[in-house]
């Protein structure tokens, strides 16, 4: 097998179609997303969206426990360290990777959300932070037994991106902001829940599965419905989860629905803090679940708290496209202020867990210090995402 971080082959479908299967290849590193991994993707989705021999594409992962655990952050490291000592400290602008870095990513998670053919994304294993951004503009999502989604970015000093103001804010209730702030790792049957992945079959099933859209027999892209193929690929999926019988008890986060909703139904940000890191403890019992989302929000970062509720309530009415750019600032102000280094430093280079945020609290955060994260850094017709929304998807969510 090829050592390249991104596999691509095709695979002959009936009507003389192909499907085009891309396999994230970094097994040793879970699948972490590195900008050439970005690279490769965006320029192969473009290829296949101008071969009209390509009926859908299939992306996967290759190994048993993640499909993609997040971004590639060592690189990023460096550049922040770097950054920081230099006597362009002070301009977000000044960190060229990072910029490069976040400015690709979210193009190509826009490229999938808005891909003309259906993406099939087969997210078994761990899915967090970037492999969620690849997961959820996907046109048809599976998760297995497996499967374990989180947005765990506020252990880190940044914030959920990747269209996370978009995705999260979407969600049932407040689960969305109850995610962002504790890390909470969801299941398959809450991922259906809350509408990051459209429904579960075995993993097991898989082999199965790609027989069978290979022997279906797909429209081709010069016929006028080009729908037709979402249409095909969600009655094979669904008439697959049919034939496994999957049963799906509701998960965790389902079962704290209304819970969750009192909790982050206060007025503002300390109030809900206050209230999930106070919670009664008869409420607690022997749930770890429950534990481990107040345990991380505690150790979280405060300025990533304050960042990640602010963006979803500035997101609320605003388009994806406007989400991708309002996010790359913050994400640049991220690298260029201390936790998000710090976040790194502890978790994944001294790995000593430790990290030392500034401010310590949420009491100590000065609401100023936030105006950089939502500045505006570049005239409207000069943003680097300026083209996204330039053309509307022809399809979305045709499952």
């Amino acid at each position: 097998m090829s050592d390249a971080p991104v596999l691509f082959h095709t695979l002959p479908a009936a009507n003389s179609m192909q499907l085009g299967v891309a396999t994230l290849n970094s097994e040793k590193t879970l699948n972490a997303l590195s900008k050439e991994m970005v690279q490769l993707l965006g320029k192969q989705l473009q290829a296949w969206d101008e071969d009209d021999s390509i009926a859908m594409v299939v992306l996967q992962a290759a190994g048993e426990k993640a499909f993609c655990a997040g971004g590639d952050l060592q690189n990023l490291y460096s550049s922040m360290r770097e950054h920081h000592a230099s006597d362009k400290k002070d301009d977000l602008l000044s960190n060229a990777y990072a910029l490069d870095f976040f400015e690709q990513e979210y193009r190509l998670d826009y490229q999938i959300h808005t891909y003309r053919k259906p993406i099939l994304c087969w997210g078994h294993g761990i899915v967090m932070g970037g492999g969620i951004g690849l997961m959820a503009g996907a046109s048809h999502r599976v998760v297995t037994e497996k499967s374990r989604l989180a947005m765990p970015e506020i252990a880190i000093g940044l914030f959920p991106d990747v269209g996370g103001t978009w995705f999260l804010n979407r969600m049932p209730g407040k689960l969305g902001l109850f995610l962002a702030l504790t890390c909470a790792n969801i299941n398959a049957s809450d991922a259906v829940f809350v509408k990051l992945a459209d429904l579960q079959l075995p993993h097991e099933s898989k082999a199965e599965l790609l027989a069978r859209l290979q022997a279906c027999e797909w429209s081709k892209q010069a016929e006028h419905n080009k729908l037709s193929n979402h249409l095909r690929l969600s009655h094979i999926l669904h008439e697959q989860q049919r034939n496994a019988n999957v049963v799906s008890n509701a998960g965790p986060l389902r079962q704290h629905f209304d819970l969750i909703n009192q909790l982050c139904s206060a007025a503002d940000l300390s109030a809900i803090i206050s209230n999930i890191c106070q919670l009664d403890a008869s409420l607690l019992n022997d749930d770890v679940w429950l534990q481990k989302a107040i345990a991380s929000l505690q150790k979280g970062s405060p300025t990533s708290a304050w960042l990640a509720h602010a963006l979803q309530e500035r997101g609320k009415h605003l388009s994806l496209a406007e989400i991708f750019r309002m996010e790359l600032v913050a994400a640049l102000a991220c690298a260029q202020g201390h936790d998000f280094a710090e976040g790194i430093r502890a978790l994944i280079v001294d790995k000593d867990q430790k990290p030392q945020w500034l401010p310590g609290s949420l009491d100590a955060f000065q609401l100023r210090d936030g105006e950089r994260y939502l500045a505006s850094l570049w005239a409207a017709e000069q943003h680097p995402l300026r083209d996204l929304g330039a053309v509307e998807s022809l399809q979305k969510r045709a499952a």
